[in-house]
């Protein structure tokens, strides 16, 4: 059996894909269920973040468990296999475990050396252990994954090469400036109580804002959320807690807001948005990301109905359920692939466009068959998010800070284009962080890495060796006995002493044969290329191959029953 990972991450797909790819808790248990069911694989584990989806499976047969364990990704997440696969990477054995050591260690994190990764493979491992879909491979593989992660943080200065996802945020709100500085004194709405939440409570409440309000669909968790950083003994800060009903309300009297929920469709939209901006402000938030030169108030925008009517290919209404996008332009089509926009491009050209839309028939026609011609090339549509400059016409300072944790997205990412508003999310982050000076540090996680994997390696394979050994040893028990026992029948006289000194020396003789061979064997097996001498240790002593496997299981079931809870 041999370790393999299909997943997606940041790295490799634009961010609409990871949104609509994300997998809720009952999807990642029923992946973990249908994955261990199907043939190639006999264990797995799922590591679901925000920026990361990866299936861990150990398998038999490396191409069917690619191609199974793709199969099922797509299956779950509900994005088509054909348009996932592009997004997908595999790695394989040695490459798999230096791939989640790096994981676990941060330096696959959008914000290098952020610890919150480990909390997040634990709670994966604990989910597989829960069902049962963990065996020995996967649970020495993670465990041993978290130590390594550990000691990346505790022996080198990984910490000081970036922050936690919260904190960058924060940072990039600030515009680069000091988040204490800009934080005193404000109020602060935190939408949902997870551990991403949480953590944006806390760090708000150690910045010095003045109120921390809590929302979340549990009650009882916002509760308990609001009267922890009350009671806290390092802040002093008033916290409350208001059910999600309650949103609305707040939002109007908020200067930063952060949500990171679970939920599927967005949790603010532009519109309240906009809303709870003028209701602050006493004038309209504008959209400046029309090509007229002149905001638009976003309630008087047409909406986004385009190609619901006549024989359009592309249902934008669709489009904005399944994204989280509710403004026309390159957000509404992001994502879409070449031949739709095409075929989309076509129908406006002949006339069907609904007439509600600013632009002209022959100019939107226009942008979209460069949209296609965009998203052949590259792969997906680049979403223009930041409205661009109006000429002469100074941008109005913000006067409402959103941080967008969740994928996918709580807030639509329209409010981009709002004046008076700066919305900082997943994509945003993606896009700060990959200007972000890497720290000398990193170099020296590297090496524990590699160190790590090789260390791990080498423990596996001689790990695999030991039960034919064991086995070896067995038999050979089994022959002494047997000649123990044919010479008491011939010498019946021999004393009790006589026959102990017999057995002793029988035995010093048989242990003292098989010392340096096993000893050997075992440093052999640890080496790269090893996995053979198990087999030729089988094949040279003929071995039972059942001996041998019992021995397998039952080094498994005692892994099982002294693994922690």
């Amino acid at each position: 059996m041999s370790l393999l990972v299909v997943g997606l991450s940041h790295r490799s797909a634009p961010v609409s894909v990871l949104e609509r790819a994300a997998l809720s808790a009952d999807a990642q248990i029923k992946l973990l269920q249908d994955t261990v069911a199907a043939e190639p694989a006999t264990e797995a584990a799922v590591l679901a973040t925000c920026n990361r989806i990866e299936l861990y499976a150990d398998v038999d047969k490396f191409h069917a468990g690619v191609a199974e364990l793709s199969t099922l990704l797509a299956q779950h997440s509900g994005v088509g296999l054909e348009e996932l696969t592009p997004y997908l990477y595999v790695h394989y054995e040695d490459r798999a475990v230096h791939h989640l050591f790096s994981v676990a260690c941060g330096l696959d994190s959008m914000v290098v050396g952020e610890g919150q990764i480990l909390g997040q493979i634990k709670d994966s491992l604990a989910r597989a252990q829960e069902l049962h879909t963990a065996g020995k491979l996967l649970n020495d593989l993670f465990q041993q994954a978290l130590r390594v992660g550990k000691r990346a943080h505790s022996e080198t200065g990984i910490d000081r090469a970036g922050q936690s996802l919260v904190t960058f945020g924060l940072e990039q709100l600030a515009a680069g400036g000091d988040v204490q500085g800009w934080a005193a004194g404000r109020r602060a709405l935190v939408i949902g109580a997870g551990s991403m939440s949480s953590l944006a409570a806390a760090t708000l409440a150690r910045a010095g804002v003045a109120e921390v309000v809590v929302a979340n669909r549990t009650f009882e968790r916002a509760e308990r959320l609001a009267r922890i950083l009350a009671e806290g003994d390092d802040t002093d800060v008033a916290a409350r807690a208001v059910p999600m009903d309650a949103v609305p309300g707040e939002l109007t009297r908020a200067d930063v807001v952060v949500s990171c929920t679970g939920a599927t469709g967005l949790v603010l939209t532009a519109e309240s948005v906009a809303q709870a901006v003028e209701h602050r402000t006493g004038r309209p938030a504008e959209d400046d990301g029309d090509d007229t030169g002149s905001g638009t108030a976003v309630a008087a925008l047409p909406p986004t109905s385009v190609g619901a009517e006549g024989n359009c290919p592309l249902d934008l209404a669709a489009v904005q359920g399944s994204t989280g996008f509710s403004v026309h332009g390159e957000a509404a089509v992001a994502g879409i692939d070449a031949a739709t926009l095409e075929q989309h491009a076509a129908w406006v050209d002949n006339g069907t466009l609904d007439r509600r839309a600013r632009r002209s028939p022959e100019a939107d026609a226009e942008l979209i068959t460069a949209l296609a011609a965009t998203v052949a090339t590259v792969g997906r549509i680049p979403e223009r998010r930041r409205p661009e400059p109006v000429a002469g016409i100074p941008r109005p300072a913000p006067a409402l800070f959103l941080l967008d944790l969740a994928m996918p997205r709580d807030i639509d990412a329209a409010v981009h284009r709002l004046a008076g508003v700066r919305l900082v999310d997943i994509e945003s982050l993606a896009e700060a962080s990959a200007d972000a000076p890497m720290a000398a540090d990193v170099d020296q996680v590297r090496r524990i890495v590699s160190d790590e994997v090789a260390a791990f390696g080498a423990a596996q394979r001689a790990a695999h060796i030991t039960p034919t050994v064991v086995a070896l040893r067995a038999m050979a028990a089994d022959v002494v006995a047997g000649e123990i026992a044919r010479l008491d029948g011939r010498l019946p006289d021999l004393d009790e002493r006589q026959r102990g000194e017999i057995r002793q020396a029988v035995h010093r003789v048989v242990d003292k044969l098989l010392h340096a061979p096993t000893v050997r064997v075992k440093q052999l097996a640890a080496e790269p290329g090893g996995a053979g001498y198990a087999d030729a240790l089988r094949t040279l002593f003929d071995l039972d191959p059942e001996t041998v496997a019992a021995v397998f299981r039952a080094e498994d079931s005692t892994d099982k029953k002294d693994r922690p809870a």
